[in-house]
């Protein structure tokens, strides 16, 4: 089963100095059957404005991972991490137990553009742990390049799930394949730009969900510079 996900189909919040996009239901936007994919429970595709941010606020029990697709991400949490997280990089925050953190714009003038991602973790009531890497685009292009992974594989990010991020760069007329196991999940969300999966052309904010499916998945770009993530999880 294939399941679509049109981008103008998602929750829309609009505050002024923040735009958001949400795959899932979270905060406001609530739709019984958007409540998640497996263990995937939000994609918030968020454009903050200089100056704007999200102030103090607690999660527990949930892998957070950010993906910055343009601009500078200023993060800071209770634990006592700082940092800036730039496009490029990811970021992932396990909550585990509890952790209070803050994300503002890390620019006075540029806005940031980022995928927050929330996975539901294997384990409860762990130690909060956190994590930054940088990825470059070159290592992406026409491939996959695994960001996050159960173990850390081809030095990815290890989280407390058995899910693994990829993410390829195409140009116009690369192509990327991924097998699917029937026994497992896989959402394909495009980030930026566009790509043809089959008969299919998704534009930046779509996505499709397969259930049950095996054989190869088949990636191609068709628009300018596009990122897409494939997300591999556990039925």
């Amino acid at each position: 089963m294939i399941i679509e996900r049109p981008s103008n189909a998602r929750g829309e919040v609009s505050l002024g100095w923040l735009q958001s996009r949400h795959t899932f239901s979270f905060g406001h936007y609530h739709d019984p059957a958007w409540m998640g994919f497996g263990p995937l429970r939000v994609i918030n595709d968020d454009t903050v404005a200089p100056g704007g941010g999200f102030s103090p606020h607690r999660h527990a029990n949930m892998e957070i991972i950010s993906v910055v697709l343009q601009g500078a991400l200023a993060h800071r949490d209770s634990t006592g991490t700082v940092g800036v997280i730039e496009a490029g990089d990811v970021q992932w925050m396990s909550a585990g137990h509890g952790i209070e953190h803050s994300e503002y714009n890390g620019s006075d003038a540029a806005p940031v553009h980022f995928l927050q991602i929330w996975i539901q973790p294997d384990r409860l009531n762990v130690q909060p742990a956190y994590a930054q890497q940088r990825f470059e685009p070159a290592d992406r292009r026409g491939r996959w390049a695994v960001l996050v992974s159960p173990d850390g594989a081809d030095g990815s990010i290890a989280i407390r799930q058995q899910a693994t991020l990829r993410a390829a760069c195409l140009q116009p007329g690369d192509d990327v394949t991924a097998t699917l196991d029937q026994a497992r999940l896989y959402w394909v969300h495009v980030a930026t730009g566009e790509v043809a999966i089959g008969e299919r052309v998704l534009k930046a904010g779509d996505a499709l969900g397969f259930v049950q499916e095996s054989g190869n998945l088949a990636v191609r770009g068709i628009g300018d510079s596009s990122d897409v993530l494939l997300f591999d999880l556990p039925a």
